[in-house]
């Protein structure tokens, strides 16, 4: 079946499931990519399937950062102390393979055809790299955010949630109710824009928060965006694609992991340029 490209993973949506799947293969085995995981996978499903009708609550497994899901769809995780069943499920799948599916639904998995080979040797060191950064042990020197700070902001990075008055919309939201004299009201905005201007620190003038996995990657790339409903901003580009910068060249915000710090990934959206 010929699979169509969504947020740079793969989409399978019927009435009652979305499967959503990571295009990258190894050895004949679907792999995450070098920012991918569980979390980012079930978030672009969500996303996918609210273009068409709304969700109430999910009900999500181990492997699902609830609280940055949350964040970035507006979905709560259904409360395990509630009397009804959630409507929907998140199911995690053994080959970086996640399915959103609703309660009770038959979820047929079909063959997509969209392979991309990955090398062996960059999967394995990305995949330790991860898993040093994840340690509890582990500590950059650069910034720091607590998981308290994290959850608290979660929800107006993750879903780009600003804010609107009568001649001015921006992002991220400021801690008044106030613009200009008018009254501010929460606007969730569009998650596309157009390059200004862009830049790639070398492995060695990358933040801290990247040594692990900045060599690997040949640098860290960052591209400041005009966002198509008006504020400017900077965000990364993603790793597992190869941006094509340039001015005025159109780029969606796509979530994706960011880094980890105290054993706790830190979720953000990252620049993808938009070619599907």
């Amino acid at each position: 079946m010929t699979a169509q490209v969504w947020m740079g993973y793969l989409v399978d949506a019927r009435e009652d499931f979305t499967v959503i799947q990571s295009p990258f293969v190894l050895n004949g085995s679907r792999v995450y990519g070098a920012d991918s995981d569980a979390t980012t996978l079930a978030v672009a499903g969500m996303l996918h399937r609210l273009q068409s009708e709304s969700v109430s609550s999910v009900a999500a497994p181990d492997g699902i950062d609830t609280v940055s899901f949350a964040g970035a769809t507006g979905v709560p995780h259904h409360s395990e102390d509630a009397t009804d069943e959630a409507p929907w499920d998140l199911l995690v799948g053994d080959e970086a393979t996640v399915v959103l599916a609703r309660q009770g639904a038959t979820v047929e998995l079909t063959a997509l055809d969209v392979e991309i080979d990955v090398d062996a040797d960059f999967h394995q060191a990305m995949e330790a790299a991860w898993a040093a950064e994840q340690s509890t042990f582990h500590v950059s020197q650069g910034a720091y955010v607590s998981r308290a700070q994290y959850e608290e902001a979660a929800s107006s990075r993750l879903s780009l949630q600003g804010q609107a008055s009568v001649d001015t919309v921006v992002w991220p939201p400021r801690y008044t109710y106030m613009m200009h004299g008018n009254e501010a009201q929460p606007r969730r905005l569009q998650r596309t824009g157009k390059v200004l201007s862009w830049t790639t620190l070398s492995a060695a003038g990358a933040p801290s928060e990247f040594s692990l996995r900045a060599p690997l990657l040949g640098g860290i790339s960052t591209v400041f965006l005009q966002l198509d409903d008006g504020p400017k901003g900077v965000f990364l580009a993603v790793d597992d694609e190869t941006p094509a910068f340039g001015m005025d060249v159109p780029m969606e915000l796509v979530f994706r992991r960011l880094y980890a710090q105290e054993g706790f990934i830190r979720y953000g959206l990252k620049a993808r340029t938009i070619t599907d």
